[in-house]
């Protein structure tokens, strides 16, 4: 079996799947900047040339792993509560997100999206529109949902956390440079909240959605 392109043969032991697998760990080890063809192959023992003929080139590569990473995400359940399917969703794809923090700007930005990521999105926009959503409520609420879902993920892997330190620890040397009283009401916000023991960011997720969720339920109807 040859591929029309260059003529290379199918090398035993490979396959598409192996190569995104090995995509993916680059990824989550060095960050996207740090995946091509070249550092690919070298990963796997072999030279770029056979790479081709399972993925022609690195959007190729990109779709391939948007669409790994969409399969890991909880799948909604059209049919089901739309409010209960949404918050598994959201839930689900936040710690998909922590896991693959460089897909956060690529979910969305494939023009040739895989069977996963296809079957994500129609389950979504069917559970919502068995929920009793019209067309034009369901676009709004699919927007907010995955704006907040996104969102969060992207502030959350920029914080300036490193080994899982706790928050008080990284807001104390910042704290200093609030002696001058200018800032009250960042003290207030850091004493009160950020500071305290137990405090953690990630909670903040289940309160902002729990009230995207109330909103969507108690006003539908918004034109």
């Amino acid at each position: 079996m040859q591929n029309a392109g260059d003529g290379t043969r199918e090398r035993p032991g490979l396959s598409r799947d192996k190569v995104l697998q090995k995509a993916l760990e680059i990824a989550d080890k060095k960050g996207i900047a740090a995946l091509s063809i070249r550092s690919l192959a070298g990963a796997m023992g072999t030279k770029p040339m056979t790479l081709y003929y399972y993925v022609a080139n690195k959007d190729q590569i990109l779709d391939g792993l948007v669409d790994l990473v969409f399969a890991e995400i909880a799948t909604p359940e059209p049919g089901r509560e739309w409010k209960e399917q949404m918050r598994r969703r959201a839930h689900s794809a936040r710690e998909v997100l922590r896991r693959h923090p460089w897909a956060v700007g690529l979910l969305e930005s494939r023009k040739a999206p895989g069977p996963a990521t296809l079957k994500h999105h129609e389950a979504t926009l069917g559970t919502l529109r068995a929920g009793g959503f019209t067309v034009q409520q369901t676009a709004r609420a699919y927007s907010l949902l995955d704006s907040y879902i996104y969102g969060f993920a992207l502030q959350e892997a920029a914080l300036p956390i490193a080994g899982g330190e706790p928050m008080a620890e990284v807001a104390g040397p910042i704290m200093e440079r609030f002696a001058t009283g200018e800032y009250p009401y960042m003290v207030e916000i850091a004493t009160q909240v950020v500071m305290q023991p137990g405090y953690d960011y990630g909670d903040e997720f289940t309160h902002g959605l729990e009230l995207i969720l109330g909103a969507l339920e108690s006003t539908p109807d918004i034109s």
